[in-house]
């Protein structure tokens, strides 16, 4: 987890988000929304290199429904070779609908774990708190499913060290830290080294950008020792104007960038070795 960690040799875990839980095909026609359409991107993604997926389910509709994770995860495990399955239990939803993300059969390799609320839009504040925080850390723990650790701003780092005093993580941390707009932390490059300097010891971190700030954040997080994650959840256009054609695009570019700065892809085997996943 540092410059010299990359001037080492190490590998880059690179996750790809196919499509989360806010945009629809409204806003790109290209974004997948049903089991199939995700199973499908994701196995491109794959082969270009990406280790883990992160995972939501949406209705046929397209909107938001956990209910569906069990398909979603079933559709990517026939599709895929080895990929780590990583499912959400985040965004907007309830405690019960979070849940649902650490309850498939079989269990997901990772699960995402949001160290606390967030705002979005003008009347949405996310239902974060820390009891339901404690509760998920306690299950994926019992269950062997390793946490990714989401902070959204740099108090919910304090929060992950609040998990660690109480003996709920296991070494090492793996910190997704997310940048971008409202409570999220502003996106510059500055504020990528103050939180990055301020991760405990034995930590693994993930950098996820949002939009435009996709591009430079994560080669930044590369050359700092970082990992990275892309993919349409954060990000629907490949540069400017241009809508992009597939998560596959995104991993596609991100991989060349890796093999320019001479860093190797984790592969799914490196990267549940990296992190601890049995």
């Amino acid at each position: 987890m540092s410059y010299e960690a990359y001037l080492n040799d190490r590998n880059v875990i690179l996750t790809v988000a196919p499509t989360g839980g806010v945009h629809g095909k409204d806003k790109n026609q290209n974004l997948p929304e049903q089991p199939e359409e995700i199973a499908e991107q994701v196995a491109a993604c794959e082969e270009l290199g990406a280790s883990i997926c992160h995972l939501h389910a949406r209705d046929e509709h397209g909107e938001n429904d956990a209910g569906r994770i069990q398909e979603v995860n079933d559709a990517v495990r026939e599709r895929c070779d080895d990929i780590v399955i990583q499912n959400t239990t985040g965004g907007q939803s309830t405690y019960d609908a979070r849940v649902q993300g650490i309850r498939t059969d079989p269990a997901p390799d990772m699960a995402s774990l949001d160290m606390g609320p967030f705002n979005r839009g003008q009347h949405i504040i996310t239902e974060h708190t820390r009891n339901n925080i404690d509760q998920l850390a306690a299950e994926m723990r019992k269950k062997g499913i390793k946490p990714e650790l989401e902070c959204f701003n740099n108090g919910h780092i304090n929060e992950v060290y609040r998990l660690i005093e109480r003996d709920a993580l296991e070494e090492p941390y793996y910190f997704n830290l997310v940048f971008g707009h409202g409570t999220f932390t502003p996106p510059t490059p500055e504020n990528v080294l103050n939180l990055v300097s301020n991760l405990p010891e034995s930590s693994e971190f993930n950098l996820l950008a949002v939009g435009r700030h996709q591009l430079p954040l994560t080669t930044l997080s590369m050359i700092l020792g970082g990992h990275v994650r892309v993919g349409m959840e954060d990000n629907l256009y490949y540069r400017k104007s241009e809508p992009v054609q597939s998560n596959a695009q995104l991993v596609d570019r991100t991989a060349r960038i890796a093999d320019l700065l001479e860093a190797d892809l984790a592969t799914p085997a490196e990267t549940r070795e990296r992190l601890g996943i049995e």
